[in-house]
């Protein structure tokens, strides 16, 4: 028994010298090239595009990438000054408001997002002028961004929906991503989200700018394109698809800064005849104290 372990014993020793075992290489460090074909193998399928002949997009090209739709509303203001007390403000010049609206490629906000089209709406020569700014290419946006500025004075009295939140935050994101100083910070700017839900907050369902406009102003529209809808229509477009929708997302947006201008005469005008009513309201006498 000793005999044949000693043998097994010799032979283990045999073996391990007839073959050596395998020095471990050190791991090497993956080169540029190597990184390269591995994001080519990880790489998504480039998106097709979507031939169509329908292209049309209104308006005319201002700047490459940039098409500028301008239309004029038979709607001026009641008056030069139009009171401000519905927003805790004096009275306000209509020359000096910017009704302003942004349609995005996302709600999330932040610096992934951008404007892929500017509604903005002022009094002028009598009536409501609507324009509108669209990228049609991605190289457009500081075109955009710079006709945009324009249009703005030191004077400007911004009016939006929400706009202080969401549109302000996001068109000066995008002004400093393409290293141009922001407009809008140093502007006064009228929010109508706010003195909306004082006035109406409880009494229908939500204060959706839409529900307001529906319920407040007895304004319906008929074939409007969801606004959650516009950045499909945009993007379908950049690929060469059908530029419907984003017709579609044109009229909606040009209803959208038109509603701004009627929404802030609405609550003035009631806001006006409730002060005015409880002033005349006569104080109770010494006797019924």
């Amino acid at each position: 028994m000793s005999l044949t372990l000693a043998r097994l014993q010799q032979l283990k020793r045999q073996a391990g010298a007839a073959t050596p075992s395998k020095p471990v290489e050190p791991a090497r460090t993956p080169s540029i090239d190597d990184l390269r074909r591995h994001l080519r193998r990880r790489a998504p399928e480039p998106v097709s595009r979507i031939a169509s002949n329908d292209r049309h997009v209104p308006g005319v090209e201002i700047a490459p990438g940039l098409r500028l739709v301008e239309a004029r509303l038979p709607f001026a203001p009641p008056q030069a000054w139009i009171d401000g007390r519905f927003d805790r403000r004096d009275a306000l010049d209509a020359q000096r408001l910017m009704f302003f609206d942004t349609e995005t490629t996302g709600l999330a906000g932040g610096s992934g997002t951008r404007a892929f089209m500017i509604g903005a709406a002022d009094w002028f020569e009598g009536a409501l002028r609507v324009r509108q700014l669209l990228i049609t290419a991605m190289s457009g946006e500081a075109a955009m961004l710079e006709a945009f500025r324009q249009w703005l004075r030191p004077d400007t009295m911004l009016v939006s929906y929400n706009g202080k939140c969401f549109d302000a935050p996001l068109l000066a994101t995008r002004f400093r991503l393409n290293r141009m100083g922001t407009p809008l910070a140093e502007l006064a700017h009228v929010d109508l989200l706010y003195p909306t839900r004082r006035r109406y907050r409880g009494r229908w369902e939500n204060c959706r700018l839409a529900t307001i406009e529906r319920r407040a102003l007895n304004v319906v529209r008929e074939d409007d394109l969801p606004g959650s809808e516009a950045p499909a229509a945009w993007l379908s477009y950049l690929r060469g698809g059908s530029a419907f929708n984003l017709r579609r997302v044109l009229a909606h947006n040009d209803r959208d800064v038109a509603t701004l201008a009627e929404l802030l005469l609405h609550l003035s005008q009631l806001s006006a005849a409730e002060m005015d009513a409880a002033l005349e309201t006569p104080l109770p006498s010494v006797e019924a104290w």
